[in-house]
């Protein structure tokens, strides 16, 4: 079946650059992190603990920005609409989402086969996407527990002390990382689910043709095979 159009108002553009930073900093976090564990590369080590650390606070600076402008920016609040509301409403529950979670999990699954068409995040993704912040402060905290400069201060070695020592809190940092492992391929999977247009616009900026929604009415209104920009494009000489 068609799609829904996917806009830039989707993913304004300082939502794209923070994704950028995210998804550097993650993959140089989790790369750092096994070689920290399992050091097979030679004369490694210093260099990998130093991006470890700056790259740990570019994660946890960067969610915070995120954050913050999600109470500022305004986001469309479902794919194949222009229309815009302030972000932080797309990750609470819609009266698109009303009653979608088990029609998403259904899709998910392989047992439905066609996707709700409503909110611009389904329910799945809220969920897996909201725990995020929350994952990227515990690890945060816990490699300041690790992190010699930081280590003695007294909130870090009294979540040290509270958690069992060094060891129990270096588990409890490393199996954080394997979860941060999974969510990235879940992530992957929900966001090209249905085609890799919402890729491209979070990516790339790339607008992409399809249905359009009237979130008013809570219903598709039309298709549109080419965006606007294309249009342009075309009709300007």
């Amino acid at each position: 079946m068609a799609h829904l159009a996917h806009y830039k108002e989707a993913h304004p553009l300082p939502f794209v650059i923070t994704h950028w930073i995210n998804l550097v900093a993650m993959v140089v976090l989790i790369l750092t992190g096994f070689l920290i564990h399992f050091p097979f590369i030679p004369d490694t080590m210093g260099m990998c603990r130093g991006l470890h650390v700056f790259f740990g606070f570019v994660i946890f600076i960067n969610c915070a920005v995120r954050v913050i402008l999600a109470f500022v920016l305004k986001t469309s609040p479902t794919g194949g609409t222009r229309q815009q509301v302030t972000d932080y409403k797309t990750w609470l529950p819609q009266a698109d989402n009303r009653h979608q979670a088990l029609e998403w999990i259904k899709y998910y699954l392989f047992l439905k086969k066609d996707h709700p068409l409503g909110a611009k995040l389904g329910v799945p993704q809220k969920l897996s996407y909201l725990a995020i912040p929350f994952l990227i402060v515990i690890m945060f905290w816990t490699g300041l527990c690790l992190w010699n400069v930081t280590m003695m201060l007294p909130a870090m070695w009294g979540t040290t002390t509270l958690l069992g020592g060094l060891m129990s809190v270096r588990i409890i940092h490393y199996f954080m990382m394997f979860v941060f492992i999974l969510f990235m391929f879940i992530h992957i999977y929900l966001a090209n689910v249905e085609g890799t247009a919402p890729t491209k616009l979070m990516f790339f900026h790339k607008e992409h043709g399809g249905l359009v929604y009237d979130p008013n009415i809570h219903n598709i209104v039309g298709y549109e095979e080419e965006v606007a920009e294309e249009e342009e494009d075309v009709l300007v000489p």
